[in-house]
């Protein structure tokens, strides 16, 4: 190892900032960088350093954190717009209209999470929710997950195959079921409740804002 490499190691190791060791050696940082990215311990010095220096210099950590929040606020904002773009091309489609009007009813509407996620023991509508994802909203099915909870009696594999054939999601995108004991010893769900997914914020924003703009149609 050449003489320099070695001398910023050691002081890397000591708990040196790439800025310490550059100005002591007289190495460019970006060659440092290249010199201690695959290093395990390295990237936890980084981080501590990274930590040290947002307890000592608050200020500077919220005007990163105020960055962060409007760059990610513009983005969201722009996913609202697209949808706003296309609301008016949508709006009175069949498929468009079944699809919002069950994720109003049914749907998770925390934007936060970032998950499109809609759970019923109907086949048929989480069939309609699949063709509401992959058609009206264009989303790869690829991008879809889906899982069964199931009451302890159920077959996993026979429902699964139940429910495939019934939607029309592949088995490939089934993970794994949930086992659920229920209140009532007879009242149950022959086929489980299926739980249909994706994740994207930008999925999420666009299908919340289209449920706003369709209640100002229903309304006004």
């Amino acid at each position: 190892m050449r003489k320099d490499k070695e001398r910023a190691f050691e002081l890397r190791r000591s708990g040196k900032s790439y800025k310490q060791i550059s100005r002591e050696l007289e190495i460019p940082i970006s060659t440092l960088a290249g010199w201690f990215k695959d290093e395990p311990w390295s990237i936890e010095i980084r981080d501590r350093l990274a930590s040290t220096e947002s307890l000592a210099y608050p200020e500077k950590l919220k005007r990163l954190i105020a960055i962060v929040k409007h760059k990610y606020a513009i983005l969201h904002e722009s996913y609202r717009k697209e949808a706003r773009d296309e609301f008016p091309a949508l709006k009175n489609a069949g498929l468009f209209i079944a699809g919002l009007m069950l994720y109003w009813g049914e749907g998770d509407k925390k934007v936060e999470n970032s998950i499109v996620r809609l759970n019923n023991s109907e086949l048929g509508m989480i069939r309609v929710f699949y063709l509401f994802l992959t058609k009206a909203m264009d989303i790869p099915s690829e991008k879809i997950r889906f899982n069964l909870l199931l009451y302890p009696d159920l077959a996993d594999m026979p429902l699964k195959r139940l429910w495939s054939n019934a939607t029309g999601i592949p088995l490939s995108q089934f993970r794994k079921s949930v086992y659920i004991q229920g209140r009532h010893p007879t009242r149950r769900l022959s086929y489980g409740v299926g739980n249909i997914r994706v994740g994207g914020r930008k999925y999420k924003e666009k299908l919340l804002e289209w449920i706003k703009l369709y209640e100002k149609e229903l309304c006004n």
